[in-house]
């Protein structure tokens, strides 16, 4: 059975074929009514446009890069904010006639494969996450004219539009909650100081201790479980007497809480925790965790947003979310 064809599209429908070639390719000047004549015609063909041909004419590609600077290990891991970033921003592009490509930037070789492959015009844009340090990627892609925005702050002077939530004041809220509970030793245990997500929260939790007039004590772990566990042991073998601890992600705070369990420690009782992000795990802790609510859903939404607008000629403010506690059993 032959494909169906743009002049069969055109005779079934009544117009040109340019006027079909329009309405395939999502120009705006055609009425509404020929609008829905030629879509009725596509649909009764069964006509599915050439999608080579139609970059050539649009000079879009239809996909998006969604590139990921971690190791194939941590993103496919039990850290819930992967997946739920990459499935978000699926969806939003799925919305917009978009399709997602997924390109892990863990090392030296995987940077330069991602580089080849934008420079190559093989997408329209590109969505960076979990950027640490001088990551040159950021650099590199901006350097190519391609539209690019970040997920969170860039930790690089490029100047790249970005969306991210309030990490300073959720932190800082987060901490200060701990210390109207009359908690009087407050611990943190912050993120990886490569990451403004990391350093960030460090910094609030050290503006609300500062206020306080309460001297910090510091830990620092990678957002892994494990990590938490093991911050969590040195922190009670410098400082036994410490009776708090916000904890700069919740996955740190499931280990912080197993650590405790294992010392003997009772939470809220002898520990106050306070986690960072409300993973769906937080509810279902022993005790449910208390928490700082990043909206991950809303702001990987508005990445995409953020991006698509930037094709047509958007502004590229960057976008901050609030952060919200959720109280529970820990603290």
């Amino acid at each position: 059975m032959r494909r169906p064809t743009l002049e069969a599209v055109a005779a079934r429908a009544g117009v040109s074929r340019a006027t079909v070639s329009r309405v395939v390719n999502g120009q705006l000047t055609v009425t509404p009514q020929i609008r829905e004549a030629v879509l009725r015609a596509v649909d009764e063909l069964g006509y599915v446009p050439n999608s080579a041909a139609r970059s050539l004419v649009t000079q879009r590609t239809g996909s998006i890069a969604l590139v990921v600077s971690e190791p194939p290990t941590r993103v496919f891991s039990e850290d819930p904010m992967f997946a739920t970033v990459i499935r978000s921003a699926s969806l939003e592009l799925e919305a917009a006639d978009r399709q997602v490509v997924l390109m892990l930037a863990g090392s030296a070789k995987s940077h330069a494969r991602i580089e080849r492959y934008i420079a190559g015009g093989h997408v329209d844009g590109v969505m960076l996450i979990s950027m640490h340090g001088a990551d040159p990627l950021p650099a590199a892609i901006a350097r190519m004219g391609v539209p690019v925005v970040s997920y969170g702050r860039p930790a690089v002077p490029v100047p790249l539009p970005y969306v991210d939530n309030d990490n300073v004041g959720g932190a800082e809220k987060a901490a200060r909650h701990l210390l109207d509970r009359g908690r009087r030793r407050v611990a943190t245990i912050a993120g990886p100081q490569d990451m403004i997500a990391g350093q960030d929260r460090l910094t609030g939790y050290r503006n609300a201790l500062r206020d306080a007039d309460r001297r910090s004590i510091v830990a620092v772990g990678d957002f892994t479980r494990e990590s938490g566990a093991v911050a969590m042991r040195h922190l009670l073998e410098d400082d036994p007497a410490l009776d708090a601890v916000f904890v700069a992600n919740d996955l740190m705070a499931v280990g912080v809480l197993q650590t405790l369990r294992q010392a003997g420690r009772r939470v809220p009782d002898d520990v106050a925790v306070v986690g960072f992000d409300d993973i769906e795990a937080a509810r279902y802790t022993e005790p449910p965790l208390t928490t700082m609510r990043h909206p991950v859903v809303e702001q990987a939404a508005a990445m995409v947003r953020l991006l698509l607008g930037l094709f047509e000629g958007g502004p590229a403010d960057p976008v901050i979310l609030p952060t919200e506690l959720v109280v529970r059993e820990s603290g």
